[in-house]
C-alpha cells in the first residue's frame, strides 16, 4: 500500500473513531432525557424534579469544556479522549446500583465532566490531522453524528423506559458504551503515528503557563460581539432543550402518551438537522443577521403554535422551533469560528460552555413556570427568553454597524 493510500485509510479511521465516540457521548448525555418518566417513577420524585438529571450533567459538561481545551494543548488530543471515554463507560456501572435520586444526581454530575472531552477536542484533532479539504467533510460528518446521537439517545431512552426496569436499562447502556469505546480506542490507536507532538517539545514552564490560557479566554470575553454570540447561543439552547423535557410531561398528562411515544417528539429535531446542513450556504448568500431574525421568528411562532394544544399543533410547533434553533446555533458557531483569529480552540470552548450552561440553567428556570401554569407557563417563560434573544440580536447588529463606520481622524 503506497503512502497516499495509507494516509487515506488513517484519515478514515480517525473520522470513524470520533464519530463513533460522538454517538457514545451524546447517547449517554441525552438518553436520560428520554427516560424522565421512568426516573420519576423509579426514584419516586416529581416529573418536574426529574429534569434536574439533565441540568446537572449539562452544568459540569459546560465547565469541563474549558478544562479540556487547556489540557489537550498540554498532553495532546488522543489521551484525554481515550481516558475520559473509558471512565465514562465504566461509570455507568455505578448507575446500575443506585437507589436514591440524590446519588443519581451526583453520578450524573461527575459524568458531565467526562462527557466534555470529545466536544472540546474533536475539531482541534481534525484540524491537526487532516488536510483542509478533508477536514471540512470530516467536520460535517462529525456534526451529523452529534445530531444523530442526540436523537437516538432520546429514542433509546424512551424505548428502554418502556421495556425495561432501571437496572436493566443501565446494563444496556453500560454494554453499549463499552463496545463503542472499545471500537473508538482501537481505531484511534491505529492513527497515533500521525499525532503531532509539539507539546513534547514544550518545557514544563510552558506547560504550566496558565496565565497565557487565561489571557486567551479573556481576549474573547472582552470582545462585545463574541459575548453577544455566546449569550444568543446559550439562551437559545436554554429554551429549546428544556422545552423538549417539559413537553414529554405534558404529552403524558394531557394525551396519555406512553413513555416511548413521548420520545417520538424528538424526531422533530430532524427539521433542524436538515436546516443546519444548508445554513453555511444561507450565511454566504444572506449574511448571519437576517438568519438570526428569521430563526428567532420561527422559534417564536413555533412556541406559540403549541398553545393550540393538539397533537398536530405541538408537532408542527416543535418542527418550526427546532429548525429555528439549529439555524441560530449554526450561525453562532460560524460567527465565533470566523471572528476568532487567535486562540480559536478557546473561543469555541467558551461558546460551548455558554451553550451547555444555558441547558443547565433552563431546567430550574422553566420548572418554576411549569409548576405554576403547566405547559402554558413553559411558553410564557420561553417568551421571556426569546425577548432577551431579540435584544441581543439587535445589539449584535448595532455593534457590527458601528464597527463598519469610518473612524474620525484626529
Amino acid at each position: 500500500m503506497n503512502m497516499t493510500a495509507r494516509r487515506r485509510v488513517r484519515d478514515l479511521r480517525l473520522v470513524w473513531a470520533l464519530c463513533i465516540a460522538s454517538l457514545v457521548i451524546y447517547i449517554n448525555l441525552y438518553m436520560m432525557q428520554g427516560m424522565l418518566p421512568l426516573i420519576a417513577e423509579h426514584f419516586q420524585v416529581t416529573s418536574a424534579r426529574s429534569t434536574l438529571v439533565l441540568s446537572v450533567t449539562s452544568f459540569t459538561l459546560a465547565l469541563s469544556l474549558l478544562v479540556y481545551a487547556v489540557v489537550s494543548d498540554r498532553v495532546g488530543r488522543h489521551r484525554p479522549i481515550v481516558v475520559s471515554l473509558w471512565a465514562l463507560a465504566l461509570s455507568n456501572l455505578l448507575l446500575v446500583f443506585i437507589d436514591d435520586f440524590q446519588t443519581l444526581l451526583f453520578v450524573r454530575f461527575l459524568q458531565g465532566g467526562l462527557l466534555a472531552s470529545l466536544p472540546a477536542i474533536a475539531m482541534a484533532y481534525f484540524k491537526e490531522q487532516l488536510k483542509p479539504q478533508i477536514m471540512l467533510t470530516a467536520a460535517a460528518v462529525y456534526i451529523t453524528a452529534n445530531s444523530f446521537g442526540g436523537i437516538v439517545g432520546r429514542l433509546l431512552g424512551g424505548a428502554m423506559s418502556q421495556l425495561f426496569d432501571w437496572q436493566s436499562a443501565m446494563l444496556v447502556c453500560l454494554l453499549f458504551s463499552i463496545v463503542g469505546v472499545g471500537v473508538t480506542h482501537y481505531l484511534l490507536s491505529r492513527t497515533r503515528d500521525a499525532v503531532k507532538r509539539e507539546h513534547i517539545r514544550q518545557s514544563w514552564s510552558e506547560r504550566l503557563n496558565f496565565k497565557k490560557d487565561i489571557a486567551g479566554f479573556m481576549h474573547h470575553l472582552r470582545d462585545s460581539q463574541m459575548r453577544l454570540a455566546y449569550l444568543i447561543g446559550g439562551i437559545t439552547f436554554m429554551m429549546m432543550v428544556n422545552q423538549y423535557s417539559f413537553i414529554q410531561l405534558h404529552l403524558m398528562d394531557a394525551f396519555n402518551w406512553s413513555r416511548f411515544q413521548v420520545t417520538l417528539i424528538f424526531l422533530c429535531y430532524s427539521s433542524g438537522t436538515i436546516a443546519s446542513y444548508f445554513t453555511a450556504r444561507w450565511i454566504s448568500q444572506h449574511g448571519q443577521l437576517p438568519l438570526y431574525r428569521i430563526s428567532l421568528a420561527m422559534m417564536l411562532v413555533g412556541s406559540l403554535v403549541t398553545l393550540f394544544d393538539t397533537e398536530v399543533a405541538i408537532c408542527i410547533g416543535f418542527l418550526l422551533s427546532s429548525c429555528g434553533f439549529f439555524v441560530t446555533h449554526s450561525c453562532c458557531n460560524s460567527f465565533v469560528a470566523l471572528r476568532a483569529t487567535t486562540h480559536r480552540a478557546k473561543a469555541t470552548s467558551l461558546y460551548l460552555c455558554c451553550y451547555y450552561l444555558g441547558a443547565a440553567a433552563g431546567g430550574p428556570y422553566l420548572m418554576l413556570f411549569w409548576q405554576h401554569s403547566g405547559w402554558a407557563g413553559v411558553i410564557t417563560g420561553s417568551m421571556v427568553l426569546l425577548s432577551l434573544i431579540a435584544v441581543f440580536v439587535w445589539r449584535l447588529g448595532y455593534r457590527q454597524r458601528q464597527a463598519m463606520l469610518p473612524h474620525p481622524v484626529c
